[in-house]
């Protein structure tokens, strides 16, 4: 069953970094100010509560809400670790430091991620898609960290990773398309179209190979077949004089036994 837009996406722990950023786009999705108050921090008014006024309390409700949400995002074991916290930005960065770590873990995943990403090729043995969740795996994993790359430092890298095998469609992409402005999502469908043009051509040549391989086996044996065929020919006409040698011997009895009959009558 798909989960209602009115919940905020659950988290009991488990792939943090997909669960963020869906929880800042719902935050955002149900209003504005909620993700201001998450990342900067509720509204603090002056005086005591006898003396806020009903702009500080709408202000002050902001944080209630985006901590609301929070809370009813988290499992029992999740809420018991960010129960104590009274504000919304307190448990979005206890979370962070919790499941990313702190900034110095942080540069370290990103130091790693980083040299995937320039270090990134693609293998002999898988297909576009393979590479393309593999490449997203990387990318996305960098941005989750705030290390967004360019889209078109995206498709240049991608291009480039490509096989030799695929230096031709390389070639052509660079030279009909403007690669300041290909999106990811078309370059994708270029090289799924020809990978599936190309399976295409390979599937059609292993089939003319067999079917050479098969005649040349069939010329191979054409005269043993021949000579069966001439020996079943032959069967089938001693055979058939058999069968008509019988069939006179028949007809002759039958005659004999009406001329009998005929004679008593």
């Amino acid at each position: 069953m798909a989960q209602s837009i009115n919940i905020p996406p659950f988290f009991d722990g488990d792939h943090y970094a997909h669960w963020k950023t869906k929880m800042k786009f719902f935050l955002k999705a149900r209003d504005y100010k909620l993700w201001d108050v998450v990342e900067d921090g509720p509204f603090v008014p002056q005086g005591s509560k006898a003396e806020w006024s009903a702009d500080d309390r709408k202000k002050m409700e902001l944080n209630c809400r985006a901590l609301h949400m929070l809370f009813c995002a988290f499992g029992p074991t999740i809420y018991e670790k960010m129960s104590s916290c009274e504000n919304a930005k307190e448990v979005w960065d206890k979370l962070e430091v919790t499941y990313e770590g702190t900034n110095e873990v942080k540069e370290t995943k990103i130091g790693l991620l980083t040299l995937e990403y320039e270090n990134f090729k693609m293998d002999p043995e898988e297909n576009i898609e393979k590479m393309f969740d593999r490449f997203s795996t990387i990318t996305n994993g960098l941005k989750g960290y705030g290390e967004a790359i360019p889209e078109e430092k995206l498709v240049r890298k991608l291009i480039y990773s490509l096989l030799e095998s695929w230096d031709s469609k390389r070639t052509a992409i660079i030279e009909a398309k403007n690669l300041k402005i290909l999106k990811l999502d078309e370059l994708m469908g270029s090289l799924l179209t020809h990978q599936i043009m190309k399976k295409n051509k390979e599937d059609e040549k292993k089939r003319e190979e067999i079917r050479a391989m098969g005649e040349k086996k069939l010329k191979s044996i054409g005269i043993n077949v021949n000579a069966m065929a001439l020996k079943s020919s032959t069967c089938h006409h001693v055979n058939s004089s058999e069968e008509d040698s019988e069939d006179e011997e028949m007809n002759y009895l039958f005659n004999k036994l009406a001329r009998f009959m005929k004679s008593k009558m």
